[in-house]
């Protein structure tokens, strides 16, 4: 009798088998039944066309898929709900039901929804120890429980592996879990060693492609059974926008990592070019950069780039005026810089050098006269702001082609020094201008912007980025040399920071002049605080437009005494006058302004109940959704253009410009969600709530049921107020409950807040506050990217883009509150332009702005919503968000809410706030200070 031995093959299933031989080609996942990666399926899903997204399926089965990718992450919808229901109506589909699913979520729930579902062996995608080893456990088991096959990700505690090492080591490590501890079969598990972008312009980019292709190798070596997958799009990143070439990336990656033991991919089954009939000139550029071969230098990637803008260019006619082409070098340099054309840069700086004896004489001739022109051209008011960034664009495009010549000059210099024993002095060159972004702050879009204007007025900037500490910033002052310091600080306790790094150059004996900026920076905080702690020159600069009339009465020798005579009179006469009003007693007690409170009848008042209590988390949110909140005035202002919009798009001053500046703006916005570069991630929740005095208690329950209690402490204002006009303070705005039934401060509370209204108060129901945190996420690579493309317009442009669609996500949210979760105006139709200007009901006020000028208090409220583990967001130690594309505050629904500013307190109020928050009075007052003066 002859025993047939069941061979270790991946066996998947749906109505049909799908084994994985060794002699199995190439494995396709169809990705389009996925709301992130198709538009149209997500917008099927999100209208219950559940019976229509199934064509979408269909399409993948019928386009060559063997695998169909299920995913449900959308902030919009259920995700339990939406996979339950479309796996269900899928197996009955026989046509599509035959292939193998892959449930694929980054939420557990959604995946373990998944498998009750499938009726044939799925799948799952993915598990990972980014949690550590025990959640990584837990998942396997219950993966296990249901007969599925999983993807673990190349994801540990320390981050995505990024290098061949890493790769294969998460890989080992997974592995013996998985077959050691959890009892998985090895076949049965699938290998995702993370694709990475590459041609990005980055070295240690370039070999991202060659480190997934070796590890691959490596693994199924040392893994013979386990499966390799990967997400293919992943890989040609750079060239979105540029079907024709990333096609041709992706077959010319596959032939290569398929090669190497790659058994499976997640692509769009219909859009796989053949490796053999990909153009010669094309596939051979690809394999240079997916393989780094001939890249040095970029050399491969730049050579790419080339090909794929002629490949854009095809079928696009446009006509341009090149008379100027005409011109001689210098003129043709001149033209470009002023008008920010870099079409032909390197050419025509190329041929400069060439006509020059050296090639710092190209940049010290042509370019700085072109610079020049800019900078005149700006100081005039006939360039703008984002003109003359693309200015810059072109400047460091230039110097990069010219910078190894220069190198390699200095080095033959140098060495002919040495052979004839003589000293190589070295020209001191342009003046030193040090800037950075204080520590424990991550804001530096207005940072960048003056630095590039700088740069373009001929000086050498030296930017060490944000969260600089003092120690870092004044060492590498020293090291450099540099003739200037600059400080950035968007957040208040930024402020204390720079009067610390005044003081530490005093003590250091520095003789640098110290330029303060940022957002929350003011010329009477420099006067009052900064300016007194070092003598040698504290100057506020207002914008970057300013910064170069500064800069150079700082560095000229003529002009430097009076200019810093003149500061100095200004600030003293502008401390003066602070220290005259700080001394005016102009509030009231404290005392009298809690009487003085906001008068609601509490007695008339039906509080609102929101639709759900505890967080709502929101991932996957459609950037598209939100571009329609984005209020475009302050991304105008970002670029130092002031005007309302629209109508600053038909000024007559700087109309046009505004006009270039918001048609860039949107195709980046199409381009970035097009290619999804970002991702929006928040949370939001609502608690039960009472108030006393100036305190807010919020009950809320954990997962094991025990009720516990925080109390938010805010601030009254004391300013003398006119007849009838209250004193007022956040708290007012929630409902009070008599003392007797409130529990004394950081007790448990053994009863909800609704049990805290004793029967004869008269109070028909429980008060709520709500509160969210909401992030941009995803700003980093495509960052680094246009740095190292040398675009510092794109490059802001997306840093202020974020920051825009941050906002915009909160007021979309603060819509949804209103109209859905909390529903308290449901039947509210306002259009854009009503919404920036808050013509709603109910606030939503931020901890560390006016109406709470404490940051601390974002302590309780990322404890209450979780929110560095629901949306990503972290807490500097200075209390700024990170990343810096983040709003936070709480949602108060009540009719009479509304904005307003503390102003001054009297140190009696000081010393209640420190007491209710227990902390010493001096902590309390460094927290307060900077918002209350």
């Amino acid at each position: 009798m002859t025993i047939h031995t069941i061979q270790p093959f991946l066996r998947l299933s749906g109505l049909e088998p799908l084994v994985v031989r060794p002699e199995t080609n190439f494995v396709n996942i169809g990705e389009r039944t996925n709301v992130t990666g198709s538009k149209k399926f997500a917008r099927l899903i999100r209208e219950n066309k559940y019976e229509e997204a199934l064509s979408v399926a269909r399409q993948q089965v019928e386009s060559g898929a063997q695998i169909i990718d299920v995913n449900m992450d959308d902030a919009l919808l259920d995700g339990v709900q939406a996979m339950t229901t479309f796996l269900n109506l899928l197996q009955s589909e026989p046509d599509i039901a035959k292939i193998p699913v892959m449930i694929d979520s980054s939420k557990f729930e959604i995946i373990e929804a998944g498998l009750k579902c499938v009726q044939g062996k799925c799948i799952v995608n993915s598990i990972s120890m980014k949690e550590g080893e025990q959640k990584f456990i837990e998942h396997a088991f219950i993966c296990q429980a249901y007969g599925a096959a999983v993807i673990v990700m190349a994801f540990d505690e320390k981050g995505q592996a990024d290098t061949k090492e890493r790769k294969i080591e998460i890989c080992q490590r997974a592995y013996k879990i998985l077959t050691e501890q959890v009892g998985f079969a090895p076949q049965d598990i699938i290998f995702d060693p993370n694709i990475f972008a590459i041609a990005t312009g980055m070295e240690e980019h370039n070999n991202y492609g060659v480190d997934f292709i070796e590890a691959t190798h490596e693994i199924k070596r040392l893994m013979p059974l386990a499966k390799i997958s990967g997400g293919v799009s992943n890989l040609s990143f750079s060239f979105r926008g540029n079907d024709h070439v990333r096609e041709a990336m992706h077959s010319v990656f596959l032939y290569y990592a398929i090669k190497a033991g790659m058994d499976m991919g997640i692509v769009n089954a219909g859009q796989l070019v053949v490796y053999d009939e990909i153009e010669p000139k094309l596939r051979e550029l690809c394999e240079d950069v997916i393989l780094n071969r001939n890249n040095q230098n970029n050399e491969a990637t730049e050579k790419l780039i080339a090909f794929a803008e002629t490949v854009k260019a095809k079928g696009k006619v446009e006509v341009k005026d090149e008379a100027w082409r005409k011109a001689s070098v210098e003129e043709r340099l001149k033209h470009a810089l002023v008008n920010g054309i870099t079409e032909y840069i390197e050419t025509d700086t190329e041929e400069a050098r060439q006509q020059y004896a050296r090639p710092l004489d190209v940049i010290e001739g042509p370019l700085m006269a072109g610079m020049n022109v800019v900078g005149d051209l700006f100081g005039a008011g006939k360039m703008f702001l984002p003109q003359v960034v693309k200015s810059a664009r072109v400047m460091k495009k230039s110097v990069a082609v010219l910078t190894p010549f220069i190198e390699q000059e200095k080095e033959d210099r140098k060495q002919a020094h040495l052979k004839a024993g003589t000293v190589n002095e070295e020209a001191a060159g342009a003046a030193k201008i040090l800037l950075a972004t204080v520590k424990g702050d991550v804001h530096d879009i207005g940072k960048n912007i003056v630095g590039v204007v700088l740069g373009c007025n001929g000086y050498d900037i030296i930017d060490l980025g944000v969260m600089v500490s003092a120690d870092k910033i004044l060492e590498a002052a020293q090291k450099e040399q540099v003739d200037i310091i600059g400080l950035s600080g968007l957040i208040t306790p930024s402020l204390d920071e720079m009067v610390h790094i005044a003081r530490e150059m005093k003590r250091r004996n520095m003789h640098q002049p110290l330029l303060i900026g940022g957002a929350t920076t003011s010329r009477m905080h420099t006067a009052v605080k900064i300016a007194p702690e070092y003598e040698l020159g504290v100057v506020h600069v207002l914008d970057a437009s300013r910064s170069v009339t500064v800069a150079g009465s700082l560095l000229s020798e003529d002009q430097k005494p009076a200019f810093l005579e003149g500061i100095k009179t200004e600030y003293r006469k502008l401390k003066e006058s602070f220290d005259n009003k700080k001394s005016i007693k102009n509030y009231i007690s404290y005392p009298a302004a809690l009487e003085n409170k906001v008068k609601i009848d509490w007695l008339q008042y039906q509080p609102p109940v929101p639709e759900f209590t505890g967080v709502k988390v929101l991932d996957q949110v459609d950037l598209n959704e939100l571009r329609n909140y984005i209020d475009w005035k302050p991304f105008f202002i970002a670029w130092e253009m002031h005007g309302n919009f629209p109508e600053i798009l038909t000024d007559s001053v700087v109309g046009i410009e505004a006009t270039k500046l918001y048609k860039d703006a949107n195709a980046l916005l199409d381009t970035l969600i097009k290619e999804k570069w970002l991702e929006a991630k928040g949370v939001v929740g609502f608690w039960q709530a009472a108030s006393k005095g100036d305190s807010v208690l919020i009950t809320r329950s954990n997962e094991e049921g025990i009720t516990d209690k925080v109390q938010l402490q805010f601030l009254r204002q004391q300013v003398k107020k006119a007849e009838n006009q209250p004193n007022l303070s956040l708290a007012d705005f929630i409902q009070p409950v008599p003392d007797s039934k409130l529990p004394t401060p950081n007790s448990k509370l053994q009863t909800p807040v609704s049990q805290l209204l004793s029967p004869d108060s008269g109070l028909p129901s429980p008060d709520y506050i709500g509160s969210f945190a909401v992030s941009i996420h995803g700003l980093e690579p495509h960052i680094k990217a246009f740095e190292a493309n040398h675009d510092d317009y794109n490059k802001i442009m997306l840093q202020a883009l974020a920051d825009r669609l941050a906002e915009a996500f909160a007021e979309w949210l603060h819509l949804k509150v209103r109209t859905e979760f909390w529903g308290y105006a449901k039947n509210e139709q306002l259009n854009p332009d009503e919404l920036i200007k808050e013509q709603y009901t109910g606030i939503r006020p931020a901890p560390g702005y006016p109406a709470c000028p404490d940051h601390t208090e974002k302590y309780k409220l990322f404890d209450l919503l979780h929110a560095t583990q629901n949306a990503g967001i972290g807490l500097t130690e200075s209390l700024a968000m990170y990343p810096a594309s983040s709003v936070c505050g709480w949602y108060f629904s009540h009719p009479q809410s509304q904005y307003f500013g503390v102003g001054k307190i009297s140190q009696d109020q000081l010393q209640d706030y420190a007491t209710r928050k227990g902390m010493p009075v001096e902590e309390a007052e460094r927290w307060l200070r900077q918002n209350l003066e």
